[in-house]
């Protein structure tokens, strides 16, 4: 079962000057972001490492990070963007070789921190596949939750972007340990986080952690509170919405088509419904002391774009009442801005991509 299949039954059952049809909202500036009040941070994900393809003489390099994205984000009003990667972009995924890095494409992050630094845009690195465990196929060939080997990879990794980024600023640099922990119960998954944490500050005492909730994200981890991380949540619910048609989702090409809020299609949702389902829990953690951010959210382009948008928009509100930040999946791509593909939408061609302007425009908004 993949994660959007998860977090379906789950909760089922449970520009500023370039587009000037709206003012973004005032951004704040931190001097020094800390866990437990993180800043509303607004941005997206961009997913340059999000997979390692070899090419046929074995390299591992992917695409750069392109500063035009730091350019356009910054430019239109956002502040942050979260860079999911695969270890297996600059490290094999045989465990024998798990510790044999890749400079070549490290540089790749390095200079996205330096786009960050440059364009005053914050850069948090997560890491989507780690040793021993990834949401996505394919499994890793050991278990990061069981194995010691993995997790002694996992913390090598980290270990070494702590050492490579530190001195660095927490306006400027963060960590997201591991990508939508799922399948694993709290006692392990604190574990395995507690000496991730015990590695990258050994090295850097002072940066700016933040960890998934469990179950895709969609669970606050209790058992983290007091250890001086925030925490990362989703807003994919419902996933009858977000991921209608999607094609890694089974069944979902048998969903009825879908409206917001939604009606007479399995539990009904609202603005709030999503309240109570999604951000109670999460302010119950919150008034434990931990910042909270939304790590990932967004809107598959198969949904209606007036139903998607009204949805968009009861997330944003919430979101903004509670004191969150966000980062949309993704920037360019079928949940993004930028070349979605939606065929019930008339882009403005800028600068030679594809804008969804009314997304933005609500984006830019909260």
């Amino acid at each position: 079962m993949n994660r959007r299949t998860f977090l379906f039954n789950t909760t089922a059952a449970v520009t500023s000057t370039l587009v000037t049809s709206a003012s973004p909202v005032p951004l704040a500036q931190p001097s020094d972001p800390i866990p437990n009040a993180l800043p509303r941070w607004r941005g997206f994900n961009l997913l340059e490492k999000f997979v390692a393809r070899n090419d046929r003489g074995g390299s591992r390099r992917t695409r750069g990070y392109r500063e035009r994205d730091f350019e356009w984000i910054a430019g239109w009003g956002f502040d942050f963007v979260r860079l999911p990667m695969s270890y297996q972009c600059w490290a094999p995924g045989d465990p024998d070789h798990w510790t044999e890095l890749d400079e070549t494409v490290l540089k790749d992050v390095d200079q996205a921190v330096v786009f960050g630094k440059q364009y005053k845009i914050h850069v948090n690195l997560n890491m989507h596949r780690i040793p021993g465990y990834c949401v996505n196929p394919p499994a890793e060939p050991l278990n990061l939750w069981k194995d010691e080997r993995a997790l002694e990879a996992a913390v090598f990794h980290w270990k070494h972007l702590a050492e490579r980024y530190k001195g660095i600023p927490n306006t400027e640099v963060s960590f997201d340990l591991i990508n939508e922990p799922a399948n694993v119960d709290e006692k392990a998954y604190v574990r395995v986080v507690k000496a991730l944490v015990d590695g990258i500050r050994s090295v850097d005492p002072n940066r700016l952690i933040v960890a998934d909730g469990l179950q895709y994200g969609t669970i606050p981890v209790f058992g983290l509170a007091g250890t001086g991380l925030g925490q990362s949540t989703r807003g994919y619910a419902p996933m009858t919405v977000s991921h209608y048609q999607a094609n890694w989702v089974q069944g979902s090409s048998d969903w009825a088509k879908p409206t917001w809020p939604t009606e007479g299609a399995g539990p009904d949702w609202s603005a709030d419904s999503l309240q109570k389902k999604m951000i109670a829990p999460w302010q119950k953690l919150q008034k434990q002391g931990v910042g909270i951010h939304v790590g990932e959210w967004g809107c598959y382009n198969r949904t209606p774009h007036d139903v998607a948008l009204a949805w968009m928009e009861d997330q944003l509100k919430l979101w903004q009442a509670a004191g969150w930040g966000w980062s949309l999946w993704n920037f360019r791509g079928a949940f993004g801005i930028l070349n979605s593909d939606r065929q019930d939408v008339t882009y403005q061609n800028y600068k030679g991509e594809k804008l969804d302007e009314k997304m933005l425009a609500l984006l830019q908004r909260y």
